[in-house]
């Protein structure tokens, strides 16, 4: 099994309150003052306190294109990924050129070579490193990540493999467009980047950090749920597809594809110790909780960074499995790490702290 060796987050430095970025956006979203209202409304019950942004907030009045954002993107998407790699491969007692496989995603922006490229002369990884760029899985993509990651070490018993995720929401903002999924969305997301190191099983018993092991991974498709969750691209660059579908999908699928999961390992949504579950929104997270009879306080760390940091898409369950880290975890205990993201598309990993 692979085992996780170590998690590090990584934050822009612009923090801005709810009320503050409600201010600056709504007039760039809409001149009509009934929609700014609703704007504003949206903010303040989604559940978020404070967000990053990669620019200061008074940049984003300026005109730009698809062209130039998605530039911005690059450049500060290959600062933020350094940032969290050799904070993670640090904490791991390793070095860049230690690592044997590394694995980049974002939904917010292109390039080509791809992140992941561009940080093997910055961090010094090695010419050799086994790339594989990733993109369109949106807000799932931090799950899937960790389970693909996964995949490659059980192959590979003695290997490094890393999970860098990027997501710069902000730079996606589409002015003038007053639509309730543009509303919703930029009441939600936010800019932010992970770095998740793990090793084989052969590495792990030479390594003095001991982190959860993936013990099993599940991935779930829903056809016909295309318009429910993604991006059109567009000459503006990224225009989202949110729908209110979101959570009667979960109502629908997610107990009985949890519970046959879980059931293979013995299990059940009661004797997890540990929910990880992407913080997609207020409704995504109440969804979650009442369709798999959760007790009350079995995501308060998904509540916690939603109100802290926004919904930063793939990131966003690395930030919370750090946090779970960091807090260590009980010999034995399960945690399940779950997200859901375009298509609609759903990943389960399911982790134990060795004995």
């Amino acid at each position: 099994m692979a085992r996780i060796a170590a998690v590090a987050p990584a934050l822009p430095p612009h923090r801005y309150s709810q009320a503050e970025i409600a201010e600056a956006i709504a007039p760039l979203i809409s001149r009509d003052p009934s929609k700014q209202a609703v704007l504003r409304r949206l903010y303040r019950s989604s559940r978020v306190e404070t967000r990053h942004l990669v620019l200061p907030l008074e940049r984003y009045a300026e005109e730009t294109t698809f062209g130039l954002s998605n530039a911005l993107f690059v450049e500060a998407a290959v600062d933020l990924a350094a940032e969290a790699l050799t904070a993670a491969l640090a904490a791991s007692a390793l070095v860049p050129s230690d690592v044997d496989y590394i694995m980049f995603t974002s939904v917010t922006g292109l390039s080509a070579m791809s992140v992941e490229g561009l940080l093997v002369a910055r961090l010094g990884l090695r010419t050799d490193v086994k790339r594989v760029p990733m993109y369109g899985l949106g807000c799932v993509a931090g799950a899937s990540g960790i389970a693909r990651v996964a995949d490659y070490l059980d192959g590979h018993p003695d290997d490094v493999g890393v999970l860098v995720s990027v997501e710069l929401c902000s730079l996606t903002l589409q002015r003038g467009d007053d639509s309730m999924a543009n509303m919703v969305a930029s009441a939600l997301f936010a800019d932010g980047a992970a770095a998740v190191v793990m090793v084989g099983d052969e590495r792990a018993k030479r390594m003095p950090v001991t982190g959860p092991d993936v013990v099993a991974t599940r991935s779930q498709l829903y056809p016909g749920t295309e318009d429910v969750i993604g991006f059109l691209t567009t000459e503006t660059g990224f225009r989202i597809v949110l729908s209110p579908r979101v959570a009667e999908v979960i109502e629908q699928n997610l107990d009985t594809d949890v519970l046959a999961f879980l059931d293979s390992y013995g299990l059940d949504p009661g004797r997890v110790g540990t929910w990880i579950v992407h913080p997609g929104g207020p409704r995504v997270l109440e969804a979650v909780q009442q369709t798999l009879g959760l007790a009350e306080d079995a995501l308060a760390n998904s509540w916690r960074s939603l109100s802290a940091i926004g919904n930063l898409s793939s990131s966003s369950v690395l930030h919370i499995l750090s946090t779970e880290l960091e807090s260590g975890g009980t010999a034995g205990e399960d945690v399940v790490l779950f997200a859901l993201g375009p298509g609609v598309s759903a990943e389960l990993v399911l982790m134990r702290w060795p004995r």
